[in-house]
C-alpha cells in the first residue's frame, strides 16, 4: 500500500509551484502604494497559496480507492498503547517554550516573558491572526502527511525523508518573507539570526513530528496537533526571539538523543511491515490500527 504513494515528484513541484506563485503576487501587492486598498487581494492569495498543497494531495489521493481507504483510517486509528505518544504530541513544543523561557531567565532575560499578551508578532488585513495561526496547521499537515511524507518514505529511510522534506519546507516558506506584515517577514527584519534560526527550527522539528507520526500508525491528526500547539504556544507568550533560539537548541538535543535511541526506525530504509501493508488482505487490520508502525 505504500507504493501507491508514488507521484512525489508532481506532488512537490506542484505544492510549491502553486503557493509560490500566489504569495510572489501577494509580496508584489504588498509594496504597491496602494498596498492598504488591496488587502483583501493580498490575504487572499495568501490564503489560497496556503491551500495549494492539500488540493494537491486531496487530487492524488481521490485517484486512488485503496489511498481513500488509508487516509480515511489514519484519522482514527487510535491505540491505547500509544497514549503517551498521543500525549507527547500535545505537550512537546508547550514544555519546550517554557523551558526555554525558564533558561532565558538565568541568562538575564525578563520574567515577563510568561506573561500571555494576546498579541501576535505578525499582523492580517483581513483575517484574524489567531484564526491563521490555527488554520494553517490542520491545512498543510493535511497534505504533509496525508501523502507529502509516504511518498518519501516509501523511496528513503526516515531519517533522509525527514532532512529532505524539512530542506523543501524550509524553501516552500521562504516567499512569505516578501509579504510585508508576515511573520517571516517581521524575522528578517528582525536580523539574521532570527530568520536562520527558524530555517534550522524546522530540522528538529519535522524529526520530532515524523517519529511522533509512525510511532502512532501514521496518525495525521497526531501532526497536526503538534503543528497546532507550535504556531499557539510560541506565540501566546511575550517569548523574547532569543528564547526561541534556545527552544531550537532544545529540540535539537532531543532530536539527537531520539536518533541514537531509535536508530532503526530512522535509518532502516524498509517500510516497517511492509509486506502487511501491500497484501489487501491485511489493509484493513491495519486501518484498525492492530499493526505496529
Amino acid at each position: 500500500m505504500i507504493n501507491n504513494y508514488r507521484h512525489t515528484f508532481r506532488f512537490y513541484f506542484l505544492s510549491a509551484f502553486i503557493p509560490w506563485s500566489l504569495w510572489l503576487m501577494a509580496a508584489y501587492l504588498s509594496y504597491q502604494t496602494d498596498a492598504v486598498q488591496n488587502s483583501f487581494y493580498i490575504s487572499s492569495l495568501g490564503l489560497a497559496g496556503l491551500c495549494g498543497p492539500i488540493f494537491v494531495a486531496a487530487y492524488y489521493i481521490s485517484k486512488d480507492k485503496v489511498l481513500l481507504d488509508d487516509v480515511a483510517g489514519r484519522f482514527i486509528n487510535f491505540r491505547s498503547d500509544r497514549k503517551y505518544y498521543l500525549l507527547a504530541s500535545l505537550l512537546l513544543m508547550p514544555t519546550s517554550i517554557l523551558l526555554a523561557m525558564s533558561i532565558s531567565l538565568m541568562l538575564g532575560y525578563d520574567i515577563g516573558q510568561f506573561v500571555i499578551t494576546g498579541q501576535t508578532t505578525f499582523s492580517s488585513s483581513l483575517f484574524p491572526v489567531w484564526l491563521l495561526l490555527t488554520i494553517a496547521p490542520v491545512l498543510e499537515e493535511l497534505a504533509w502527511h496525508s501523502y507529502g511524507t509516504d511518498c518519501l518514505r516509501q523511496k528513503f529511510s526516515l531519517f533522509t525523508t525527514s532532512v529532505i522534506f524539512a530542506v523543501y519546507w524550509a524553501l516552500w516558506h521562504i516567499p512569505l518573507a516578501f509579504i510585508q506584515g508576515y511573520y517571516h517577514n517581521n524575522l528578517v527584519e528582525d536580523g539574521m539570526l532570527y530568520s536562520v534560526n527558524f530555517l534550522i527550527s524546522i530540522f528538529p522539528f519535522v524529526l520530532l513530528m515524523n517519529w511522533l507520526y509512525y510511532k502512532t500508525d501514521r496518525n495525521i491528526l497526531v501532526a497536526v496537533v503538534l503543528h497546532l500547539t507550535a504556531n499557539v504556544f510560541n506565540e501566546i507568550f511575550a517569548t523574547h526571539p532569543d528564547s526561541k533560539v534556545i527552544q531550537t537548541g532544545l529540540l535539537l538535543l532531543l532530536s539527537a538523543y531520539l536518533l541514537l535511541t531509535q536508530r532503526k526506525l530512522f535509518f532502516n530504509k524498509d517500510f516497517p511491515d511492509q509486506s502487511l501493508r501491500t497484501d489487501p488482505r491485511h489493509i484493513r487490520p491495519f486501518l484498525r490500527g492492530q499493526y505496529n508502525a
